[in-house]
């Protein structure tokens, strides 16, 4: 029998922080826990977080997943953290969180966004520059937000960090950014893997933004290990070793096996996602595709629709159905919704590229006006952003076999049913559905490995530890995907009027 190696894995999201504890000898989850955070939000798009609920919720969720494993924390050798993307952080001197942290989904600096994409020289431009298109939630307009709406504030900065970086600072006390993270800033070149520093210069000729940088190192490598303080916080093991960790969406890639081409994993989360590994920075010209550097040394060309399962929730309490019915509802409903169309861009959206369009309703009669048809709808309309995005990726060259389903949504054997035939491609979950938390701890048993002479590759362990539940698998019927791409058809003819 293998000696059993103990991971602790964190993905740090928006609705919560979960906790997962990994044998990486044996593949096996022995425990789970979490935490919920809570939401500032503002009319006017703010969208932020208190980081003191992060830690509380770091600690309760560790706690749980111990206590459920039934391991003792001075056996865990390796912690992994993934974080929710492009949220802003800042510490001043003294290492104190200055402000709540401004999130991706926050969309009070689009006015600010506009401008630099103007200043890089519009999509061209910044595709050009730095790989990407530039979008609302990315940290850069935050960091011109702060500078405009609190001076004071921006005077203070003494470190920018994202919040996986965060976390690993208040861990280990050492302020660090890996690759696939620093990807997410909008201040980072993807083809050259280098902060773009002049860009930062012109927000504040100072060089204060520059000089708060965190460092960037590979993601094979450690930040370090825990404070003792910290440590004893926690119950770990004070000579656990802190992974580089990564943002949510690559650690999801990693914990669902996505490390090398020809996988696609698809996320129905708050916000939904579709990714995919590439070993070359092959910038698609589409702006609406993000060339992402991935957290296990390759790329991640990657879209992102902001509106999922809080748009589907969202009719879901306005009926006041529970989950259940409200799947129910969805499989009696025919495909097409008898001509509902719901536009479910509730939070503006990213992918198609609409961020001041709001949610609307299409094609309702005195017939067709049923909570099936509205449920239907909510689920088809959201599916339908992430195959206008999938064919994106489509157009650079992708190829897809099969994809790998994570997030709340995937539970859902309807929601399966549906993307398998919206995207003509067989759909299957892992077993494991919190895959960034479950990537998160692969990735500390890697960086642990490769600190001890590699006896295990990336590889070998997302061999060993990812488990696909096959009685999840789900084939595309050949009648529904005809049908489907129908309504696909009327949603782009919607969508094209806006």
């Amino acid at each position: 029998m293998t000696h059993p190696q103990l991971f602790l894995g964190i993905d740090c999201g928006t609705q919560g922080t979960k906790a997962l504890i990994l044998d990486a000898a044996s593949g096996a989850v022995l425990g789970q826990g979490s935490a919920g955070h809570t939401m500032i939000s503002g009319a006017n798009g703010r969208r932020e977080q208190d980081t003191g609920q992060w830690l509380d919720a770091f600690a309760q969720a560790t706690r749980q997943a111990l206590q459920a494993a039934g391991v003792d924390g001075q056996a865990i050798l390796g912690i992994g953290v993934s974080g929710q993307q492009h949220g802003l952080v800042l510490l001043d001197d003294g290492g104190q969180v200055l402000r709540p942290a401004k999130l991706w989904c926050d969309t009070e600096t689009t006015a600010e966004n506009d401008r630099l994409l103007a200043h890089l020289g519009g999509e061209q431009g910044s595709l050009e520059r730095l790989g990407l298109v530039i979008a609302p939630g990315y940290t850069v307009s935050k960091l011109l937000w702060t500078c405009e709406q609190h001076p004071a504030v921006f005077s203070r900065i003494a470190r920018i960090l994202l919040p996986h970086d965060y976390l690993n600072f208040w861990l280990t006390g050492r302020a660090c950014s890996e690759y696939g993270e620093a990807s997410g800033t909008g201040y980072f070149n993807v083809r050259t893997r280098q902060w773009d520093l002049q860009l930062l210069r012109d927000i504040d000729p100072s060089g204060r933004l520059q000089a708060a940088l965190p460092e960037l190192i590979d993601a094979h490598q450690p930040v370090g290990t825990i404070l003792p303080a910290i440590a004893e916080q926690l119950g770990l093991n004070p000579d656990a070793q802190v992974s580089s960790g990564g943002g949510d969406n690559m650690m999801g890639a990693i914990g669902t096996g996505n490390i090398r081409p020809g996988t696609i994993t698809m996320s129905l989360g708050s916000s939904g996602t579709v990714c995919a590994y590439a070993d070359q920075p092959q910038v698609s010209p589409d702006a609406s595709v993000a060339t992402f550097c991935s957290s296990s040394g390759g790329w991640l060309p990657l879209i992102c629709t902001m509106n999922l399962t809080n748009a589907t929730g969202a009719i879901r309490e306005l009926l006041g159905l529970d989950l259940e019915r409200f799947n129910a509802l969805v499989a009696q409903a025919p495909i097409g919704a008898d001509g509902v169309s719901l536009l479910p861009f509730f939070n503006g959206e990213r992918v198609p590229p609409l961020p001041h369009a709001t949610g609307s309703l299409h094609g309702l009669t005195l017939d067709n006006l049923t909570p099936a048809n509205l449920c239907r709808a909510a689920v088809e309309g959201t599916t339908f952003g992430l195959r206008f995005g999938l064919d994106l990726l489509r157009q650079n060259g992708l190829q897809s076999r099969s994809i790998c389903l994570i997030g709340g949504g995937s539970k859902s054997a309807v929601w399966r049913q549906i993307v398998a035939d919206i995207m003509n491609t067989p759909v299957i979950c892992t077993g494991q559905s919190e895959a960034a938390a479950l990537g998160a701890a692969i990735q500390a048993a890697w960086c642990k490995s490769w600190s001890c002479g590699l006896e295990d590759t990336l590889a070998d362990l997302c061999e060993r530890c990812v488990k696909l539940d096959l009685n999840s698998e789900t084939l595309p019927v050949a009648a529904n995907v005809a049908a489907f791409q129908q309504a696909y058809e009327r949603y782009r003819q919607h969508v094209a009027t806006l």
